[in-house]
């Protein structure tokens, strides 16, 4: 039995970050894993930024909801389901999550969880597990199942690389040259073949 294993921001939705620093006109929210590796760091600077800007959680559930999956991302997720199990292993926080994974038809999601005030204010995260995209291949790996996964960031890369199969995601070309020999996918015809073969 075959399981796919798939980022959700830069796959399936577009960067929750970005549409985020676009909406508040804050610049230095323009950053994500493919400029931070180390998502430690990347979350710190995040919650630096927005506690320096007063950005609370309610600002950020807003600009979610006004967001879509990328064009095609629905119809493309909806075609693997037909076919196989698909988990959607994603750094996002479940505080995030809903709006997006409505309009995708709700599928399995693995993620993480955010520390809030009641005042809406975000002081910390959780993570649901160190490095558990990997750990999330390596245990369905246990239960003999393929598996197959993609993304488009350097924090998937892990997840990439334990998958029996994996391929990168319209992926930064730091990646590429860094892995040559990870298969790449430019859209969702060519990512489907690669997933199902």
């Amino acid at each position: 039995m075959r399981v796919i294993c798939l980022d959700l921001e830069g796959v399936l939705v577009p960067e929750i970050w970005l549409n985020v620093a676009k909406t508040a006109g804050v610049e230095e929210l323009n950053i994500t894993t493919r400029d931070i590796p180390d998502y430690h760091e990347l979350m710190r600077t995040r919650l630096e930024i927005l506690e320096r800007h007063r950005i609370g959680l309610p600002h950020i559930t807003d600009v979610i909801a006004s967001m879509e999956p990328l064009p095609g991302a629905a119809a493309f997720l909806e075609s693997l389901r037909a076919e196989t199990q698909v988990i959607i292993l994603s750094d996002t926080f479940e505080e995030f999550a809903s709006p997006l994974m409505r309009q995708l038809q709700w599928p399995t999601l693995f993620c993480n969880s955010l520390k809030v005030t009641p005042e809406g204010r975000i002081t910390d995260y959780r993570l649901r597990q160190e490095d558990g995209k990997r750990q999330a291949v390596q245990a369905f790996k246990a239960m003999n199942l393929q598996v197959v996964a993609a993304g488009d960031s350097w924090n998937d890369l892990n997840m990439i690389l334990e998958a029996h199969r994996g391929a990168f995601f319209c992926p930064p070309s730091s990646m590429q040259e860094a892995h040559p020999s990870v298969p790449v996918c430019t859209n969702y015809e060519s990512l489907k073949d690669f997933l199902l073969q």
